[in-house]
């Protein structure tokens, strides 16, 4: 008898190329379809709040602001959507930090935490090319998804700014605006995720990230946002209503005043006698700071004009972006090093 013998293929044996980028992209939406079905839901329900209201405030403001200090403007547009808009403006600062808690934290953090990263980095597609892929991916999106919204709101917020209801530089509504918007979802999404990578739990992740996100943006906007650019000086009162007002003290014969020095002053200061300004009518001046400008006092402020707006927010989209890359490039550094 006679055995027939077949050449093996030249494949057969060979190492097998690594799964192709764009496949990941369908692995990462099937894998975060929910996450990113989440984010869209919560930044579609506030855009069609925002539509409505919106066109609602550009009549009001269309109607009753001409001119913009008038009576009608104060009683029919900003005493009647002011506080609607202030609390809207609240709402969204914390957008963000949910988005990098519950589409950030979870990424890598449940994949540790379920022990499916024992399977999912072991494929052909490689452990660090799979990290990369998926925060890419994800980042991206949630950052685009995040600057269409703020474009949005940059349109709502328009009449309050026109009345001078609203400030461009305010700390309220300065981060929702421009590129700051997205670079801050792209913050906290970052923070999520190496979060999620250094606790390997989904729950403690969220915490953390809420916690890191609350205190990073607290010190933004209690104290480094004003010292982007070197504020201007001035001992002027007449400061344009857009100005961002960062601090005032006083000063005599060249000297810095405490204020417990002021207000001691304040203390023996007396009201200027009324004055008739017409029949049967009398007003009473009552002005503290021409009262100690009198006495030899000097008021110096130090503020920020609106029109520094564009570089204030390069500058902290700028750094924003360059925190988020190092904190996703640590996170997938991890992923080489220690999850094995």
């Amino acid at each position: 008898m006679t055995s027939l013998t077949m050449p093996a293929r030249p494949e057969e044996g060979a190492r097998l190329r690594p799964l192709p980028w764009r496949r990941m992209a369908w692995v990462t939406w099937r894998q975060h379809r929910f996450a990113l079905g989440g984010v869209t839901v919560l930044l579609g329900a506030f855009a069609v709040y925002l539509w409505l209201t919106g066109l609602q405030l550009h009549h009001a403001y269309a109607t009753a602001c001409h001119p913009v200090g008038s009576l009608a403007c104060a009683m029919n547009f900003t005493g009647r959507y002011g506080i609607t808009g202030i609390f809207v403006s609240v709402a969204l600062q914390a957008v963000p930090p949910l988005i990098g808690a519950f589409a950030g934290a979870p990424v890598l953090a449940r994949e540790l935490e379920t022990g499916t990263f024992r399977y999912a980095w072991t494929q052909a597609f490689g452990r660090w090319r799979w990290a990369v892929a998926k925060l890419v991916l994800l980042a991206v999106a949630v950052a685009a998804a995040a600057e269409a919204f703020s474009l949005l709101f940059s349109w709502y917020n328009q009449p309050f700014f026109a009345a001078g209801y609203a400030i461009p530089l305010s700390t309220r509504v300065f981060d929702l605006h421009g590129i700051a918007f997205a670079a801050w979802t792209l913050a906290a999404f970052a923070i999520g995720v190496l979060a999620g990578m250094l606790i390997r739990r989904v729950v403690p992740a969220i915490a953390a990230t809420l916690a890191v996100y609350a205190g990073l943006a607290y010190a933004t906007g209690l104290w480094l946002r004003e010292h982007y650019i070197t504020p201007l000086v001035t001992h002027s009162t007449n400061l344009p209503g857009s100005a961002w007002i960062i601090s005032h003290w006083y000063t005599k014969g060249g000297t810095l005043v405490s204020q417990s020095a002021i207000s001691q002053e304040l203390r023996v200061y007396h009201h200027a006698p009324a004055t008739q300004v017409g029949p049967n009518t009398f007003q009473t001046v009552l002005d503290p700071v021409r009262y100690l400008t009198q006495h030899g006092y000097t008021n110096w402020t130090s503020y920020q004009p609106a029109s520094r707006f564009w570089p204030f927010q390069w500058i902290e989209g700028g750094w924003l972006l360059a925190l988020s890359v190092l904190l996703i490039a640590a996170a997938v550094w991890l992923v080489r090093r220690r999850a094995a």
